[in-house]
């Protein structure tokens, strides 16, 4: 029965969310949500050593597969766009293969770590029926620990980024000590959509089928293979508002460029990240108690 059909599921998340300023259904300040988080730390490692590592269990290149797959898709960019179409960053007028390749990298690890994880978002719920039954069980720890997972397995990649800029420049900028400052945002917009996600998943199951084409979108909107100044002037300030492509630039900029980020832009891109990951938690939290019955 879904929860549209359902009179009383629908006056029972509705009385959730009259109550829920009172914060007596679940924490909702951002110390209290960080303590609820803090007390099951030993649970959240458990689930993130099985999410890491299990993911790769019985196959002969393991956690390898972290690298391979950017890396193919990598070359595969590199070759189209950078000797096919004949497009450069412009940042070099000497600028080669390899240098295109390293800037365009720096954006597929900043995309690869929101779509592993947005992806199978609606599905988190869903597909750990076994786990929704148990009252006891915190299911809100599910999207922290896919989001975790998703840094950790980001680490391969970006040390092969960095050797990747000394080889091609012959130097690493000191400015690549900055690039763990960049991702924060990403992290938490991952985070709060991967929320939103899963929440939607339980009670509209198309969300997941239609999630390969939105991350088609997704990843074409965002300037990870394109510079952001080649946009025509009148669409640019839009293109702004895709709320990934400040920190694809600003990835580049410390990683490759050897620039400091738009610490402005930065801030505001963190603030809104932020607030989205708690809107997420809270509307996921809001309708927690009514999966059991929709599962």
């Amino acid at each position: 029965m879904s929860s549209v059909e359902s009179p009383s599921l629908v006056r029972q998340v509705g009385a959730r969310l009259v109550h829920l300023g009172s914060g007596r259904l679940f924490p909702i300040t951002p110390l209290a949500i960080a303590r609820h988080f803090y007390v099951r730390g030993n649970l959240i490692r458990q689930m993130l050593r099985r999410e890491v590592l299990g993911r790769y269990e019985g196959s002969f290149l393991g956690l390898f597969w972290c690298v391979l797959n950017p890396l193919l898709m990598l070359a595969v960019y590199t070759f189209i766009f950078s000797v096919v179409f004949q497009r450069t960053w412009g940042a070099d007028p000497n600028e080669t293969v390899g240098s295109y390749a390293v800037v365009l990298y720096a954006g597929l690890i900043v995309f690869y770590l929101f779509s592993e994880v947005a992806t199978p978002a609606p599905s988190i719920v869903t597909s750990n029926p076994n786990l929704v039954t148990k009252v006891v069980f915190p299911l809100e720890i599910l999207p922290l620990v896919r989001t975790l997972a998703a840094l950790v397995r980001a680490l391969p990649s970006i040390v092969i980024l960095f050797l990747s800029v000394w080889i091609v420049k012959g130097f690493v900028p000191w400015t690549f000590v900055l690039f763990p400052i960049v991702v924060v945002p990403m992290a938490l917009l991952t985070l709060g959509v991967s929320y939103f996600l899963a929440f939607l998943g339980v009670f509209v199951r198309d969300v997941a089928y239609s999630m390969a084409m939105v991350m088609r979108i997704v990843f074409y909107l965002s300037p990870v293979f394109y510079p952001i100044s080649i946009v025509p002037d009148r669409v640019r300030p839009w293109l702004w508002l895709h709320p990934i492509a400040r920190i694809v630039e600003d990835s580049r900029q410390v990683t490759v460029f050897g620039a400091m980020p738009d610490w402005g832009g930065l801030a505001i891109a963190t603030l809104i990240s932020a607030l989205v990951a708690w809107l997420g938690y809270v509307v996921f939290m809001s309708f927690k108690h009514a999966f059991a019955d929709v599962i």
